[in-house]
């Protein structure tokens, strides 16, 4: 795993630590899922008061992106990430110990801001060692491990249940979290070089998230990756109620919808990879979001006509697998117009990702959570927003790309792709 490797290469173990390092965020986020009505009963409280602390996880992972991706531009990748894993460890075994909601929501917030450093740096160590069309490669590769995560970790939390309490999810992820950080001190070596890091303290990286907000192509992709976030996050919000409430679907039914979910998702981050190289990423972004469009409005036509759960999912899995195809897209076009300030653009990226989809996912609570009416609208809206958005920076991403000179070339940290 040493930063000597060729470009040319995409070591498999660097991509499997780099996916379970970010792969840790949504393990954060999903495994206590069905645990909410037993935490409510331990800690002697209400439910509003437990879903906010799924709140204060999700602002942590979107503050402490912003934050250890900035710092990570001029102190190196690897310090930054192992302070981080030690204090997600910490943060982790304490809540084992919590007696009162106010006591795990603070705790929540603090696992979500150290279990960002995994999700940034693992992105900005991808920009920093590769080049040109192996950075979307090596992104699709560690979505494949990345992809799977948001899906199986409310199936593996429920086992959890049938067993022990929830506490024990939470001394699961200290032990997860120590695994990481020993494997990351050992294997992970430095990818930043000291010529390459940003100088002039929290000014500079004032001035470099400044310079980023005010670049309309970047937010418009950062939104894009968001509202592709959402559809996500609405389907995992709202699957429970839908499937098992609202259709009667046994635990083992929904559990295999949820992992044909997981499945589509794998393989559209493994199309991705595979059509990079071949394909310009800005039209595998559009062809993603068209795409989107169309099944998302397949699927609110199936669940108006009540056509029942599994028309449903099988609407559902094409989604997932839209949204496996747009992930790695979407950052690898917004982090070659900025590799000079890699981990500030994917904090803010991942930031705004989050932020977006955890804002947009709960709007289908709002109305019947059993019914699959809402769930498809939100989903179908959010993919309406994202195919507007491409279509609206479409021009300026081709204005951005290379033209076409040698198919062989090996773009350079300032260019954007390999036109084919």
């Amino acid at each position: 795993m040493s930063v000597g490797v060729p470009a040319s290469r995409i070591p498999a173990s660097l991509i499997m630590l780099l996916g379970a390092l970010t792969a840790i965020g949504p393990f954060t986020i999903d495994l206590y899922l069905a645990a909410f009505p037993q935490i409510t009963a331990d800690l002697t409280t209400d439910p509003a008061a437990v879903q906010l602390t799924i709140t204060a996880t999700l602002a942590g992972l979107a503050l402490g992106q912003l934050v250890i991706g900035s710092v990570s531009d001029a102190l190196g990748r690897r310090l930054p990430l192992l302070v981080a894993l030690g204090v997600y460890v910490v943060a982790s075994a304490a809540i084992v110990f919590v007696g009162s909601v106010e006591m795990l929501t603070a705790l929540r917030f603090l696992q979500g801001f150290t279990a960002a450093a995994g999700m940034v740096l693992s992105t900005a160590i991808i920009r920093d060692r590769f080049q040109g069309i192996q950075v979307g490669k090596a992104l699709a590769r560690m979505m494949l491990v990345v992809g799977v995560a948001p899906s199986i970790a409310p199936i593996i939390g429920a086992q959890v249940l049938t067993w022990s309490t929830w506490r024990t999810m939470f001394a699961a992820l200290a032990a997860v979290g120590a695994i990481l950080f020993v494997l990351a001190a050992v294997f992970l070596r430095e990818s930043l070089p000291v010529d390459r890091r940003r100088s002039g303290g929290l000014a500079a990286a004032g001035r470099s998230y400044s310079s980023l907000l005010r670049d309309p192509v970047f937010i418009g992709l950062a939104l894009v990756g968001g509202f592709s976030f959402a559809g996500i996050f609405t389907y995992v919000s709202s699957a429970t109620f839908v499937f098992q409430e609202g259709y009667g679907l046994s635990t083992q039914q929904f559990a295999f919808i949820f992992a044909a979910g997981a499945v589509g998702v794998t393989a559209g981050t493994q199309i991705n990879g595979a059509l990079l190289g071949r394909v310009r990423p800005e039209r595998i972004l559009l062809a993603g979001v068209s795409f989107a469009a169309v099944v998302g409005a397949v699927m609110l036509l199936v669940a108006l006509l009540g056509l029942g759960p599994w028309a449903l999912a099988g609407t559902l899995i094409f989604t997932l697998l839209t949204a496996g195809l747009l992930l790695p897209a979407v950052p690898v076009i917004a982090l070659a117009q900025n590799a000079h300030r890699a981990g500030s653009a994917a904090a803010l990226l991942g930031a705004v990702q989050f932020a977006v989809g955890a804002t947009i996912a709960p709007i289908s609570g709002l109305f019947d959570a059993t019914s699959p009416v809402a769930m498809a609208a939100v989903i179908l809206a959010s993919a309406l927003v994202t195919l507007a958005l491409v279509i609206v920076l479409r021009r300026p991403l081709i204005a951005a790309a290379r033209p076409e000179t040698d198919r062989e070339t090996v773009l350079t940290a300032g260019e954007a792709v390999v036109a084919h």
